[in-house]
């Protein structure tokens, strides 16, 4: 038997619904239930939204971003601010680490900037209370080049880098409990009268001072960008931008033998114990093995999560051979124990990523700065294009099924206008259950944009067209709709679906398809109509 089920849809292109620039503007169903933190780069304000791009709180700064922060299990805000050093001024500049709780308020901040120091782009939160950071180190030219540093390549200063850990001390203070320096683990084959002298590609545990991306005499030498932990391991992992690969350093380590080849888990000191993106950068490849351009937000796949303990990297893609675009990689380390396995003259594996993803067209995805991506417990992830001012999700088919578009830069959007720099270094996603929001009340405050457009995407879902076919639910949404169709026909099999105009005119018709891009219609009142032969249900005809 023949069974035709037909819906009333309102087609909305040339009114306010199609004019969705900032804010949420998709919503499918299903995405993952959660809330998202982030701190546009242009406001002393980080904000906690919800999936319908409803702030549910906020907190208030006397610093802009400098540039991460993080949601802490017991409610407080973990945020770095920019204090604007004058000695170190690249991207990421930072200075201070704040943390706020729940309620707005100050409870330590602690300053790390001085004229030969400043923390920048990260930090992580430990399961101690403790607190890791990177910090800029400035090194005189003239000591660079007592190092090894070929003077020719060798400006008035030379940034390297350190991490340090800090134990928060009342309300402004810490302890530095631990530290390690990229200083201590240096390799060069330029001047064997000088330190460090050696083979570059015997030593993939050092790195090499003259090893130089980009303006050969640039100050900022390395450019950490993200820090990670892995408790179980009690490693560390870093970005570097400038270098194009991420390395893992042993945390297990004293500070002593963080200075030093010994000692540890790993029983390596302070050296690199993996490192992966760019083997040009100790002598075991070249532009044909480089795999990572830099990139931003290396981090471990949590426990319990789909492919927990492979690393997951955001790949700018700046400078990439192929052409711009980004991509996510994840990456299964070749971990032996403690340490990782190498072959006497080849490249740390793997030669390819584990995953890979780009757009359908690979060009339409590029951030060639910041950003991140982080993993979701359903396969999914959350997705930053940090220069465009935008965060999405995909599932784990790589549809996008979710996106938002900051609207606070230096002043804030107003929908239907074009955002102007609302630049955002990447998003957090937390789930529902996570443990910052136990006892809390959420409550929706309202978009972030002024003059939102009304209904919201969310509320238009909550008038979708939907029926029960059995022990399933069919639906076709959202309504009204601007570009794209979304039609959910669980429980129907082989079935057409076709959109016929206000005049009984077919304008649109397709077999088994979920998705139906209805942008080129125009404006009015449409019946979608699902035609299939296999079941003995009847639908009746639903209208707004």
């Amino acid at each position: 038997m023949k069974h035709l089920f037909t819906f009333l849809f309102i087609f909305c292109f040339a009114g306010a619904f199609a004019q969705r620039t900032v804010g949420l503007v998709q919503y499918d169903v299903p995405n993952t239930d959660g809330y998202v933190l982030f701190a546009p780069m242009q406001s002393t304000k980080t904000f906690l939204i919800d999936k319908c791009g409803e702030k549910i709180h906020e907190w208030n700064s006397a610093y802009k971003a400098g540039l991460s922060c993080y949601l802490l299990e017991d409610g407080s805000l973990l945020r770095c601010g920019n204090v604007g050093n004058p000695n170190f001024t690249a991207g990421g500049n930072g200075g201070v680490i704040e943390k706020y709780n729940w309620s707005g308020t100050l409870t330590w901040s602690y300053a790390l900037s001085d004229s030969d120091h400043c923390q920048h782009h990260d930090v992580h939160a430990l399961p101690n209370g403790n607190v890791l950071a990177i910090v800029w180190e400035r090194h005189a030219g003239a000591e660079a080049i007592a190092n090894g540093k070929n003077p020719a390549t060798t400006n008035a200063f030379l940034w390297s880098e350190k991490i340090v850990e800090l134990q928060p001390v009342g309300t402004n203070g810490a302890n530095v409990v631990w530290e390690w320096r990229l200083w201590d683990h240096l390799v060069q084959d330029f001047d064997a009268a000088k330190p460090n002298y050696g083979v570059v590609s015997e030593h993939p545990e050092l790195v090499d001072i003259n090893y130089v991306s980009g303006p050969p005499t640039s100050f900022d030498w390395i450019h950490m960008n993200s820090i990670d932990y892995n408790p179980t391991l009690d490693q560390i992992l870093v970005s570097s931008h400038n270098l194009d690969e991420f390395w893992i350093i042993d945390h297990s380590t004293t500070t002593a033998q963080a200075t030093s080849h010994q000692g540890g888990n790993s029983g390596k000191g302070g050296d690199v114990l993996y490192r992966w993106g760019n083997p040009q950068t100790y002598d075991r490849g070249n532009n044909t093995t480089q795999k990572l351009f830099g990139q931003h937000h290396a981090t471990w796949v949590p426990t319990g999560y789909p492919n927990a303990g492979k690393i997951l990297v955001f790949n700018n893609g700046f400078n990439r051979p192929a052409g711009d675009y980004s991509s996510i990689e994840m990456i299964d380390p070749p971990i032996n124990g403690n340490n990782y396995n190498i072959d006497a003259t080849a490249a740390f594996g793997p030669t390819e990523a584990f995953w890979t993803y780009t757009a359908s067209t690979p060009t339409d995805f590029y951030a060639n700065n910041i950003s991140g991506v982080y993993p979701l417990i359903d396969g999914s992830f959350m997705i930053t294009n940090g220069p465009s001012g935008y965060f999405f999700e995909i599932d784990s088919n790589a549809n996008t099924v979710w996106k938002y578009i900051n609207p606070v830069g230096n002043n804030t959007a107003s929908q239907g206008s074009t955002p102007t720099q609302n630049l955002l270094f990447r998003a957090n996603f937390y789930p529902t259950d996570y443990p910052a929001f136990a006892g809390q009340t959420l409550t929706q405050l309202g978009e972030l944009e002024l003059n939102p457009l009304l209904p919201s995407i969310c509320d238009s879902l909550a008038t979708t067209i939907y029926e029960t076919v059995g022990q399933n639910e069919i639906a076709v949404y959202p309504n009204p709709v601007a570009e794209t169709l979304y039609i959910n026909a669980n429980g129907l099999s082989t079935y057409k679906v076709e959109v016929v105009n206000a005049v009984g005119e077919t304008v649109l018709e397709a077999s088994n398809k979920s998705r139906l891009d209805v942008s080129k219609l125009g404006s009015g009142l449409y019946f979608v109509k699902l035609t299939q032969r296999d079941a003995a249900y009847s639908l009746k005809v639903l209208k707004l």
